[in-house]
């Protein structure tokens, strides 16, 4: 992982509320938790949601002012990246609700989850998520923001804020400049709704040379790592 210094950990960390941040904490007793961020105030404080518990008790003595913990979080879309930081938890209020409030962090570290990096464009784009290619099946228009040989990322509009795609397989289909449509067999990895905003993940399944010659059609660089 490379460490960021805290004028950019400043702009890394920019997750909006409701996200999950994973905490780890090793005294008294190791113990993992997912718990909802609730805001944060650069260079001074992170909010964090109790967790609930029918047991009141269970984690009172883990969850004390002073102690240390790792959290780690994901972003997703362009970055594709895994940040964590070391903090430690700087009170917790009972008022109007259970909250945790740790240190902002002084260092940031980030690693890259993709083998390959991908190149940011805006490519109108559809996918089909059912039937094969001869049988048209749903399709979903929207905008391709990232591509590599690997996979894409893919954005698309809807009024229902709780819509996402399951993981499965799909076909890519796009406008290639010299062949026309082209149909790229693809896998759903992960996808989140943001307001109406689907984000979709997708890795290509495409085995051959379907995906680097649109690449290199698209002038765009395409290096396997």
């Amino acid at each position: 992982m490379s460490d960021i210094s805290i004028e950019q950990s400043m702009q890394l960390f920019e997750l909006q509320p409701g996200k999950s941040l994973d905490l780890q904490i090793n005294h008294p007793v190791p113990l993992r938790l997912k718990l909802p961020l609730i805001g944060y105030e650069l260079g001074k404080y992170i909010i964090l949601k109790y967790p609930k518990s029918a047991n009141t008790s269970e984690y009172k003595d883990v969850l004390i002012e002073g102690n240390v913990l790792i959290v780690r979080y994901l972003m997703e879309g362009n970055k594709g990246e895994c940040f964590a930081f070391r903090s430690s938890i700087k009170s917790i209020t009972q008022y109007p609700e259970k909250l945790i409030f740790i240190d902002y962090p002084k260092k940031i570290e980030n690693r890259q989850l993709r083998l390959q990096q991908r190149t940011s464009i805006h490519l109108p784009a559809i996918i089909m998520l059912e039937g094969s290619v001869d049988s048209k099946g749903t399709q979903i228009s929207g905008i391709i923001g990232d591509i590599s040989a690997k996979g894409c990322g893919f954005t698309f509009k809807t009024k229902n804020t709780k819509a996402k795609v399951n993981k499965r397989d799909v076909f890519v289909c796009l406008q290639s400049p010299t062949d026309g449509e082209v149909q790229i067999p693809a896998r759903v990895c992960n996808s989140r709704n943001d307001n109406g905003i689907v984000s979709v993940g997708i890795q290509f399944l495409d085995n051959g040379d379907l995906v680097p010659k649109l690449l290199t059609e698209l002038f765009i660089e395409n290096t396997i790592s």
